[in-house]
């Protein structure tokens, strides 16, 4: 079973890509994911200023530390998501 994961990447300037540029970057990420096998997907990123912020679903956290070297990309900090929530969790 794959665990959600939220990693955090300090980017300085990743915020004032261009689109081109965050297409370079998807592309070296899904290079690196294609080399590690199905244990491992890319959801979604959220780019801020000067960090990143990505959500992984992966066996564990060394495929994502794997990831980071493979890909050259930071993985400053990694967290297991143990809980989502959202404003319907106020009606349960």
């Amino acid at each position: 079973m794959l665990k959600k994961y939220i990693i955090e990447r300090d980017v300085p300037g990743i915020g004032g890509n261009t689109p081109e540029g965050f297409c370079s970057i998807a592309k070296v990420s899904n290079r690196a994911l294609n080399e590690l096998g199905n244990d491992i997907q890319w959801q979604e990123s959220f780019i801020v200023a000067d960090k990143t912020y990505c959500v992984y679903l992966a066996k564990d956290k060394s495929l994502i530390e794997e990831h980071a070297r493979k890909s050259g990309f930071p993985a400053n900090r990694i967290s297991e998501v143990v809980a989502i929530i959202d404003p319907s969790t106020a009606s349960a």
